[in-house]
């Protein structure tokens, strides 16, 4: 198994990141546009726009890494990187690993630095949903 290393995780995180803003801030720009052409003031957006960040946007992340995870191994951003995400003895997650693993993620990013000074490159996430991010022989 070969292990996937922080430069390309880190690439893979922010793709998704990325993603995941612009379709939150699409989102709620169309609600502030159909509001504001339903004649509602736009008094308050920027607190709307700081609570959806602040709370909504970790909410959402792990709901879609779970997703992804769980169904295909990958996210885009990992998919887009050839990276896969197995159990250490590399089989397909689990629902259950794969929501304490993204839990863990998006609410306590900082642990993900462990994978620097850990020998199977597994952060705090993958060390406590008993995870890899491998980079499959075959590239897919």
């Amino acid at each position: 198994m070969t292990y996937a290393g922080a430069v390309s995780r880190l690439l893979a995180y922010l793709i998704d990141a990325l993603l995941l803003v612009a379709a939150a801030t699409g989102a709620i720009a169309t609600v502030a546009l159909v509001a504001q052409v339903g004649g509602a003031p736009l008094e308050g957006l920027d607190r709307l726009l700081t609570a959806t960040y602040t709370l909504g946007l970790p909410t959402v992340f792990a709901a879609g890494c779970t997703l992804f995870w769980a169904l295909a191994g990958r996210t885009p951003g990992m998919a887009l990187l050839g990276l896969r995400v197995v159990t250490v003895d590399g089989r397909p997650l689990r629902w259950p690993a794969a929501l304490l693993r993204a839990v863990v993620l998006a609410y306590f990013p900082i642990g993900a630095a462990w994978l620097l000074v850990d020998r199977r490159r597994q952060a705090l996430h993958d060390k406590l949903a008993r995870t890899a991010v491998t980079r499959p022989a075959d590239g897919g």
